[in-house]
């Protein structure tokens, strides 16, 4: 049977508790524009807290072929320590109106987006921006947004009540983009041999509430806590035999922080294949003025009310998960180490770095061969 502390349990009730009325659903009708915002920064936990240089926008794509992309942009040539993914501005408006939107991003570039934009790039500074003009929201228009054949989870960001929005003539339920960042994250955190987490904030603001999840070989646990502090330990879940999620409890995060529910529960379903694979890592509401610092954002006209709900996904290194590679480079299993995707790589090095200097080469040497597929030049749609 899987078991859940009195604490978690506590939490979640506390955590829908504070929601106020209202605000898991979609306004009636107000005569004003609301924007709400979510995404995620996906980062790598370092040896000790730190985030990690990886190429964060190695491998396949997932998305539809119609959505633009950076040529500067060639796939798994890009290092960073965050993958900005997916975060999607939706709109709600009683009436028709034209808007112009932008997004700074100073520490990072854009890799990805829809509908049409105006993107600037800076290498030099890791640092860009992107822009849409004349967004014609329409909540009088009939939703016809495009669809390829073929799976994308992309897809998923669409089940809302945001209103339907057009740039020139392509159409969508939100504006979307993606990047990646040279910025530390929020949280740092750190594992030990025996799986005890601790996670901190390097301003020593509060850490706020977190979710530890675990996924080895298909046995699922996790754990819900909330600290008020600048740091936090937390025990390692304790592993049964039943395979669940923490669906419930992010959905719970996610509109008390300001998400309509439609919101909450689509950006779940959309990350819910990434977010509980194998491995083990810490996700977090990332602080506002974080968010705001890190991407700030401007409207015209300026709306009513903005909402910016963005979950930090940090990925832990576990010792399990070094021993697992280790052998896997050794013996040259492929299956094993392709479970790791496109982790594989930070992972792999710690691993080399940890080895007995005779070891090394051997190791280095079949690591590179294993990330070779999610470092491979970027192949454009058509």
């Amino acid at each position: 049977m899987h078991v859940r502390s009195a604490t978690v349990v506590t939490l979640v009730a506390l955590l829908l508790a504070a929601v106020p009325a209202g605000i898991g659903s979609q306004p009636a009708d107000s005569p004003r524009i609301v924007v709400h915002e979510w995404g995620t920064f996906t980062s790598i936990a370092g040896e000790h807290g730190e985030a990690m240089q990886w190429r964060p926008n190695g491998g396949a794509s997932d998305l539809p072929c119609f959505v633009d992309r950076n040529l500067f942009n060639i796939k798994g040539t890009l290092w960073g320590t965050v993958r900005m993914e997916t975060p999607v501005l939706y709109f709600y408006s009683p009436r028709d109106v034209t808007v112009d939107v932008k997004v700074d991003f100073k520490q990072g570039v854009i890799t990805e987006w829809y509908p049409k934009a105006f993107v600037a790039t800076n290498p030099a500074t890791m640092s860009g921006s992107i822009a849409w003009y004349k967004v014609q929201v329409s909540p009088s228009s009939a939703p016809s947004f495009p669809v390829e054949t073929g799976g994308s989870h992309y897809y998923l960001a669409r089940g809302t009540d945001a209103t339907p929005l057009r740039v020139d003539q392509q159409t969508e339920r939100f504006l979307f983009y993606r990047g990646v960042g040279q910025f530390a994250p929020p949280i740092s955190a750190t594992v030990d041999e025996r799986g005890k987490t601790v996670v901190w904030t390097p301003r020593e603001n509060a850490i706020g509430d977190v979710i530890l999840f675990e996924n080895r070989k298909g046995v699922v646990s996790y754990s819900v806590q909330r600290a008020a502090g600048g740091r936090l330990a937390i025990d390692r879940p304790v592993l049964d035999d039943e395979t669940t999620s923490p669906k419930k409890e992010l959905i719970a995060l996610l509109i008390a922080n300001g998400l309509y529910r439609k919101e909450a529960e689509a950006m779940v379903a959309t990350w819910s294949d990434s977010w509980f694979e194998e491995g083990t890592r810490l996700f977090y509401v990332v602080p506002r003025a974080s968010v705001d610092e890190i991407l700030p954002l401007t409207m015209t006209p300026a709306p009513a009310e903005v909402a910016r709900v963005f979950v930090g996904r940090l990925e832990l290194v576990t010792a399990a998960a070094r021993t697992e590679v280790r052998r896997a480079l050794m013996a040259g299993d492929a299956a094993v180490l392709a479970k790791y995707g496109r982790f594989l790589g930070p992972i792999g090095e710690r691993v080399v770095a940890e080895s007995a200097p005779a070891e090394r080469e051997l190791l280095q040497a079949r690591l590179k061969a294993s990330v070779a597929p999610w470092t491979t030049t970027f192949s454009y749609c058509g």
